[in-house]
């Protein structure tokens, strides 16, 4: 069981088949115009890098991930652009990477740098 916070990630793609198989295409195809940064970094052509999902274990998290059409469904009230990482605080959710923080990520190490600072809480002792 987890003590640390729920962390939410919100990609800039639907999570349906043909999306799924369309979104793939356009990051092969067009990478330059492709509009998901959280899943270009995260993400190889067709799954997800193993440095990044071992970074997701080792996390005193709970991790969720949602892409843009389950988001607005969860979240129908909530005016934040994806890609995004948010936090639940008091079961409300809070941005702690903003799309535009991921578009400056160049890198998986960057990203994983911006997530311990920015989303876990500080270690007390």
């Amino acid at each position: 069981m987890t003590r640390g916070p729920t962390l939410i990630f919100v990609y800039n793609a639907d999570g349906g088949l043909f999306d799924r198989l369309s979104d793939a295409a356009h990051k092969i195809l067009s990478p330059a115009t492709y509009q998901c940064d959280l899943c270009r970094i995260t993400h190889g052509w067709f799954k997800e890098r193993s440095a990044w999902s071992a970074f997701i274990r080792a996390l005193d998290a709970d991790c969720q991930f949602l892409h843009r059409d389950g988001y607005r469904r969860r979240f129908p009230d909530l005016a934040v652009r994806p890609p995004v990482v948010l936090r639940l605080v008091d079961g409300r959710p809070q941005v702690c990477v903003a799309a535009e923080d991921l578009a400056r990520c160049n890198d998986l190490d960057a990203l994983m740098r911006l997530i311990e600072s920015r989303c876990l809480p500080a270690d007390p002792r």
